[in-house]
């Protein structure tokens, strides 16, 4: 920060009883007022330099060795701007630096300290601090944008919001390796003495302002083509958590401590933000894409721009994690929106159906197999809600192809997950769920533990059983059956003696499945024949004797 020091003489201000007054010998024969406060001033440092008060007291009719009053209730800056100006004229110290810089000059102008009125008068020194020390510096440019900014918007009378902007995104526009001047940078590890100034040096202290000056930078930066998208999109991420609550802290709210202007105002600031974002896809992560998508259902946002979130979330849902997609149904539901998370996956998978070339098929291939992974593990925690219905579940299961699913670990997991949670399942519901589980692509792991899960149908314990024969016997010529735990046999009795009491039992409460794709398994003769042989109670002591 810089500052220029104008004036010699010590502060000789001081208050008493609410009124502010100058030690001096010399009677005082001008009283100032400025909204709640009370000067006792002269005329003789104030009227050679203030043309206004000229003007007031020439036009005041007073008796002789009375004290003027004058009205300066609308001077800019108040109290403190109009008493820069007169310590200024009184030849008292003052330091003028970015802080006071905009609230001294808009008295000044008002007081019309002009070279018109005095040689050397203040706004000419203002000037010049503002050429040779504001539009030199970084953080200076930056405070005095904002102080200006915040007084009067783009009416810039005194020429200084669009020289700031010209000054901040020429020096956003330098190379790293030439920045000299001092910035903000409270990344986590970085300590600036030990590293080179970051590519990103800039964003921190840009997002200090106010939105329309940022949009306006922002675009004209981006205009010119010298910055790569990446960090055009940093400067966005960074912004949007200076100025927007993490869905968290929206959730930790109470709708007691909301105003009805809050969401407006962290609506408009989304709004902007995903409009500003670059179209090359690798600008923004997919995290913080999803991340915003998230907050516009707290913030209110427009149907339009949470359909452009989800298309762009969707284009690069393979750098997400599993957290990432829990979206939330409403304000106040614990619940996720999985409709969401389907209309990302779709748009996700509209990228396979355009041409590619083949390295970009490749890309695509690994994409997707890192997509079913998060997929599978998104499902096993939204399998443990109470309210989602099986057909939902499964519904979501079968959005991701087989082909983006290498192994089913992860599928047979979020299974488990639901059954376990919903023990009120129907057999029938059960088959289904299950169905959609590839017994080859399970691990050995997998298997094992899936063949003692008492949770299943007997009709999967079968195909995950011959899966593991063929596993271990080499899918034929003579090789012995795989040995059979202790504890698998213990569940597939159990199965088998719930298998007959329920055939015994005749249907189950008339309800029948529903037609769902049916994974490729063993051969459906031999299961059947396994099936026939479990409810005649055979299949344990069969076991036994392999």
């Amino acid at each position: 920060m810089k500052y220029m020091k104008l004036g010699i003489k010590p502060d000789t201000f001081y208050t008493g009883e609410a009124t502010r007054s100058v030690l001096s010998d010399v009677p005082t024969d001008l009283i100032i007022h400025v909204n709640n406060t009370k000067y006792l001033l002269h005329k003789f440092p104030l009227l050679p330099k203030c043309g206004f008060i000229q003007r007031l007291c020439s036009d005041t009719d007073t008796d002789a060795g009375q004290a003027i009053p004058v009205a300066l209730h609308d001077v800019p800056g108040g109290e403190e701007a109009f008493e820069l100006c007169a310590k200024f004229c009184y030849g008292i110290t003052i330091n003028l630096s970015a802080h006071n810089f905009v609230a001294a000059l808009s008295a000044a102008k008002f007081l019309r300290m002009t070279e018109s009125v005095a040689k050397g008068n203040f706004i000419a020194k203002l000037e010049y601090f503002f050429e040779s020390c504001v539009l030199q510096g970084w953080k200076d440019s930056i405070m005095v944008l904002q102080s200006m900014w915040r007084q009067s918007g783009w009416s810039d009378e005194h020429r200084i919001v669009q020289p700031c902007m010209d000054s901040v995104i020429e020096k956003i526009l330098i190379h790293p390796s030439q920045v000299t001047w001092s910035y903000t940078y409270t990344r986590p590890g970085y300590k600036k003495q030990r590293h080179g100034v970051p590519k990103d040096w800039w964003t921190e202290d840009v997002s200090d302002l106010d939105l329309d000056l940022f949009r306006s930078i922002i675009s004209t930066v981006r205009s010119t083509k010298k910055l790569p998208s990446a960090l055009v999109g940093e400067a966005l991420h960074v912004y949007a958590c200076r100025h927007i609550p993490s869905p968290l802290d929206f959730q930790a709210q109470s709708s007691v401590a909301r105003t009805d202007e809050t969401p407006s105002k962290h609506r408009r600031v989304l709004e902007a933000i995903v409009s500003m974002i670059p179209t090359e896809t690798a600008s923004v992560s997919g995290s913080f894409l999803l991340r915003l998508l998230k907050l516009t259902i707290y913030v209110g946002a427009s149907p339009s721009t949470k359909a452009e979130l989800v298309r762009r979330s969707g284009r690069q849902l393979d750098e997400v994690t599993a957290s990432d997609l829990l979206l939330p149904a409403g304000t106040n539901a614990q619940s996720h929106d999985t409709g969401m998370v389907k209309a990302i996956l779709e748009s996700f998978l509209l990228q396979l159906r355009r041409p590619m070339p083949r390295e970009e098929t490749e890309r695509m291939t690994m994409s997707m197999t890192k997509v079913g992974r998060t997929y599978d593990s998104y499902l096993r925690i939204i399998a443990s809600e109470g309210g989602l219905p099986a057909s939902e579940f499964i519904k979501l299961a079968e959005s991701l192809p087989q082909v983006s699913r290498e192994q089913h670990d992860g599928l047979y997991e979020a299974i488990d997950t639901y059954l376990k949670e919903h023990p009120e399942l129907s057999k029938a519901e059960r088959k289904r769920l299950c169905r959609m589980i590839d017994c080859r692509k399970l691990s050995p792991e997998a298997l094992a533990d899936a063949i003692a899960n008492d949770q299943l149908p007997l009709r999967t314990i079968v195909q995950l059983l011959f899966v593991e024969q063929e596993r271990v016997g080499g899918g034929g010529g003579g090789q012995h059956a795989p040995v059979i735990s202790s504890k698998t046999e213990v569940s597939v009795a159990k199965i088998a003696q719930d298998e007959v009491t329920s055939s015994r039992n005749g249907p189950e409460g008339g309800h029948r499945a529903e037609k769902t794709k049916v994974v490729p398994s063993p051969s459906e003769s031999k299961i059947a024949e396994e099936e026939r042989k479990v409810k005649a109670g055979g299949l344990a002591t069969k076991l036994k004797t392999k």
